[in-house]
C-alpha cells in the first residue's frame, strides 16, 4: 500500500512539473522578434504564422469530419 502511494506521488509531481514546464514558453511575450532587417527574422514569423495558421485549420476540419460521422452514425427516429 505505502509503495503505491509513493508512485502516486511521485507521478503526480512528475506531471504538475511537466505541465509548469511546457506552460513557460508561453509566458514570453514575443517568442520571434520580427523587427530586425537583414537577418531574416521577419521571415521565420511568417513562416512559423503559416504554420500555426495551417495546424488550426487542420483542426478544425478533423474535428469536423468527426462530427459528421458521428451524426452519420447515428439511426435515424
Amino acid at each position: 500500500m505505502r509503495h503505491r502511494l509513493v508512485t502516486l506521488a511521485a507521478t503526480a509531481v512528475a506531471t504538475v512539473g511537466l505541465v509548469i514546464g511546457a506552460a513557460a514558453p508561453a509566458g514570453a511575450q514575443q517568442l520571434v522578434d520580427a523587427g530586425k532587417e537583414g537577418d531574416g527574422s521577419g521571415g521565420l514569423a511568417f513562416v512559423l504564422m503559416a504554420a500555426m495558421v495551417m495546424l488550426i485549420a487542420g483542426a478544425l476540419l478533423f474535428m469536423d469530419r468527426v462530427r459528421r460521422r458521428a451524426t452519420d452514425d447515428e439511426p435515424s427516429p
